[in-house]
């Protein structure tokens, strides 16, 4: 049977005498299996920065804002996102002179200070930069080791160095789920940081103490109902639960306080009731 083009040969079009008429549907390709995660480097930039200190300028390494996807938050306020820790980034460390100091503290400093932090700081510290494309947690941790022995010379606020080991302890715990998730974690390296996120969550909850007694709100960017929950929860978390529960009262009882705010502190209560429950055991 002639096909439906037939006798274009006579035009010079024999080579369509076999099309279709219409376009078969193509089968489509197989779906992908759950969404695709990024990769840590698509997450992060290199940004300029000028040291306060040195008033050189170098590149460090942040976390692209709103390009990550928020997963949720711990019980202290360590916030979760698909494909980074973000922790990780918010330590700035100089690479000429070493200064170094969470991002929100990376701002100019008193004379005073500055003598300190070059006096005691750099003058002897020697930077070693990885270039590598993302920061390991070794590399991390040791960026925030030197960020609180920056703030103890420059003799600090009691909330910022409060806030870096709070944000000490975070780093530790992402530490701990990845090696965990690549099966590299062993009873002894998960006991030793563990041991270290506990002494850095006690510490976190002194200095936020000693910042609420004698520094102004809002205290290392967060309001007063903010810092109560978040002593109550390290006082839950270090063991202390008389101050736990007082802590978590005075949040849920605050005319101040939000509903989301007093919808965390009532979790947190049922925890802290739970706590007392079990060791009355």
């Amino acid at each position: 049977m002639a096909g439906i083009f037939s006798g274009l040969e006579s035009l010079g079009l024999g080579n369509l005498a076999g099309a279709e008429l219409f376009e078969k549907e193509k089968p489509k390709e197989e779906e992908q299996k759950g969404p695709v995660i990024p990769e840590e480097k698509e997450l992060i930039l290199d940004k300029t920065v000028e040291c306060p200190i040195c008033e050189k300028k170098f590149t460090t390494k942040m976390m692209k804002s709103g390009k990550a996807k928020l997963l949720g938050t711990d019980l202290d306020l360590r916030t979760k996102y698909e494909g980074l820790d973000a922790t990780k980034y918010d330590a700035v460390r100089c690479s000429h002179c070493g200064f170094s100091a969470l991002s929100r503290y990376f701002v100019r400093l008193t004379p005073t200070q500055t003598k300190l932090i070059k006096e005691n700081i750099c003058s002897r510290v020697k930077i070693t930069e990885s270039g590598d494309e993302i920061y390991s947690y070794e590399e991390a941790i040791e960026r925030y080791k030197l960020t609180l022995a920056c703030a103890v010379v420059k003799q600090a606020k009691a909330s910022e160095k409060g806030y870096i080991c709070l944000k000490s302890a975070w780093l530790l715990r992402g530490y701990v789920e990845k090696l965990e998730a690549d099966g590299e974690l062993t009873a002894e390296k998960k006991a030793a940081l563990k041991a270290e996120e506990m002494e850095y969550l006690k510490n976190a909850y002194e200095g936020f103490a000693a910042a609420r007694a004698s520094e102004n709100f809002p205290v290392a960017g967060m309001d007063e109902m903010t810092v109560d929950y978040l002593l109550a929860v390290l006082a839950y978390e270090t063991g202390n639960m008389q101050v736990a529960s007082s802590m978590v009262s005075r949040v849920l009882t605050a005319p101040g306080a939000g509903q989301r705010m007093k919808d965390k502190a009532r979790d947190l209560k049922d925890l802290i009731v739970e706590k007392i429950k079990a060791d009355k055991q």
